[in-house]
């Protein structure tokens, strides 16, 4: 007896060395799909655990070209490609998913802030600003953003007076990038509203979650989003999935979200791969998020995003101001105090204020889920003084 198919799966490029492709590797080996990975240097995060790798610049076409080679589809773990270079390699025959046509409103703010206004996507009030004066018509206080290249707090700067407008100016002059300004929302809190996409259209839509930042660094994510209306949370999944299917994204989509004070949504921020946001789903979900985008991009059926439990709490182990963290040290007091914690770590040196790997709690109480993956990520970071035994 013969088979037509074939047993062996396509090889999938990965761009980009950091957390987010060493944790596509994990549901990668599970489906027996090979990846190949370009690295920005020698040991990086993904490098550790994908062998087969070429380190070089992602702004580099042939080095895109060469780590494409012999592969059908290729997938990102940032967002920082040249869109030109997208182009060149769809012209090659390569699948770019995302796409360049849906990845540049990732990598522009004002083209993103444009097409979400023509998708009428509840967004706050923008407008891309030159000059000082500019941005006192618009109105103080406002967020001055540069389109491009911001990301963690980097890149934003919320201005109260007239005179703190220069250093977004200086800093977009120094890029080559514009400055973008938007109203400072009155926000409750934010939320985030992930989804995946294949390229035959299919979707699937998680948990609306609650997100708090530190430092401009997401530090702590509630799955699903505690006391969230129902009538929001849905609007905020249609939201995303509008975006998703107008866009022509394929992959994760992470749609960053204010909760006004009001009681409104407004579209914060974009992001076309897996998020922060949505680590809770290796532990919470039926299939993670890294499962579900591997499964989008290369065009597989989609895995439920159904939560396991009630709560699932993750917390980023973020590397303290001094050196007295600790992180597989850590372990055996982190696992002997809390059996059921999972313990995440991207294989990084720690630094204060680095994202070195995270924590997931779960279960059907929510206080106890906190304090078990606050008490976990503060005991990695060193940070003794808001743990106890």
């Amino acid at each position: 007896m013969s088979s037509t198919g074939s047993h062996r799966a396509p090889t999938l490029a990965v761009i980009g060395g950091g957390q987010l492709a060493r944790m596509m590797a994990q549901p990668a080996i599970a489906l027996g799909l090979p990846l190949r990975l370009l690295a920005e240097a020698e040991g990086v995060s993904a490098a550790q655990v994908i062998p087969d790798q070429l380190v070089g610049d992602h702004t580099d076409l042939d080095t895109l070209r060469a780590v494409t080679a012999g592969t059908s589809v290729v997938t990102f773990d940032h967002e920082h490609v040249p869109i030109a270079h997208l182009h060149a390699l769809v012209a090659d025959g390569i699948a770019v998913r995302p796409g360049p046509d849906a990845l540049v409103h990732a990598q522009d703010k004002a083209v993103m802030r444009r097409r979400l206004a023509e998708l009428d996507v509840p967004c706050p009030r923008n407008a891309v600003v030159t000059t000082a004066a500019d941005v006192e018509e618009f109105g103080l206080p406002c967020v001055l953003k540069t389109t491009r290249g911001g990301y963690d707090g980097k890149g934003v700067w919320v201005v109260r007076a007239i005179d703190e407008a220069q250093a977004a100016f200086d800093a977009a002059a120094a890029a080559g990038v514009e400055v973008l300004a938007e109203e400072l929302v009155d926000f409750r809190r934010e939320l985030s509203a992930l989804v995946a996409r294949s390229p035959s259209g299919q979707a699937a839509a998680y948990p609306v979650v609650a997100s708090t930042q530190l430092d401009g660094i997401c530090h702590e994510v509630v799955a699903p989003a505690p006391d969230l209306a129902p009538a929001l949370a849905g609007e905020a999944q249609e939201i995303a999935l509008r975006i998703a299917g107008a866009l022509d994204v394929t992959g994760i989509l992470a749609v960053e979200l204010f909760e006004t004070a009001d009681g409104r949504i407004l579209v914060n921020e974009l992001a076309m791969r897996p998020h922060n946001t949505g680590h809770w789903s290796q532990d919470g979900a039926v299939t993670s998020q890294f499962e579900n985008h591997l499964r989008a991009v290369m065009d597989l059926p989609l895995g439920s995003p159904a939560p396991r439990e009630r709560w699932t709490v993750m917390v980023n182990i973020l590397g303290g101001p001094t050196d007295t963290g600790r992180l597989y040290d850590g372990l055996p007091h982190a696992m002997a105090r809390d059996p059921r914690l999972r313990v995440h770590f991207y294989g990084k040196d720690l630094r204060p204020g680095r994202k070195v790997g995270h924590v997931n709690a779960y279960g059907d109480d929510l206080e106890d889920c906190l304090e078990r993956a606050r008490h976990a990520a503060a005991w990695f970071r060193g940070d003794l003084g808001n743990v106890s035994a």
